[in-house]
């Protein structure tokens, strides 16, 4: 029943909760300004939040549970650099919902990955969302495009490993799982039909 009123609250949402952007299309000109919008980009970005708490609490039935955020987060910086570079990921919001649909599926199953496929799933999947971060950023000077990049690096690490605390050794880690899981498929699927 919880995972059914969720659902309808994230599918009655306005289509600005699902915005990727703190500075109302401006681009970050101050420390400050990138720093801040990089640590709001994962919290306001719907599709990229749900990602990162089932992705956390699937890490936790790996054997490196606190490693695995780190090699998302890790590769969001690179395809956020990607996207800086002007190299082109084609289909790319396609793939971020892909992705958001996979993890949660894998959470709603419970699924045990071993550490190279978690890493594997979760570094392909931060490469691009770090790809779609990029926007947020682009023709920014270096000193708001390093805080841009250490607000969003922190902000998704702080969320994974504070879900992951919470979660860590609740006899409830696996309802947790469902729900997250269950939110980041719904969330996955109004983005692939968006």
């Amino acid at each position: 029943m919880l995972i059914h009123l969720i659902a309808l609250a994230v599918a009655t949402l306005p289509s600005a909760a699902l915005a990727h952007h703190l500075m109302d299309g401006a681009t970050p000109g101050s420390i400050w300004q990138g720093f801040s919008s990089g640590v709001g980009h994962p919290v306001i970005g719907l599709d990229h939040l749900a990602f990162v708490a089932a992705m956390a609490l699937l890490a936790l039935r790996t054997a490196a549970p606190r490693l695995m955020p780190l090699a998302f987060v890790a590769m969001t910086v690179a395809g956020t650099g990607l996207h800086l570079a002007g190299i082109s990921l084609p289909g790319s919001e396609a793939v971020i919902a892909l992705s958001v649909v996979a993890v949660g599926v894998l959470a709603i199953a419970g699924m045990r990955l071993p550490v190279p496929a978690a890493a594997l799933l979760f570094g392909v999947a931060g490469l691009f969302h770090g790809y779609a971060y990029g926007e947020s950023i682009v023709g920014a000077e270096p000193s708001p495009l390093i805080a841009y990049l250490i607000g969003f690096a922190a902000m998704q690490t702080a969320i994974a490993w504070g879900i992951q605390i919470v979660a860590d050794g609740s006899p409830r880690v696996a309802d947790w799982m469902r729900v997250a899981g269950g939110i980041a498929t719904g969330v996955g699927v109004m983005a692939l039909a968006g």
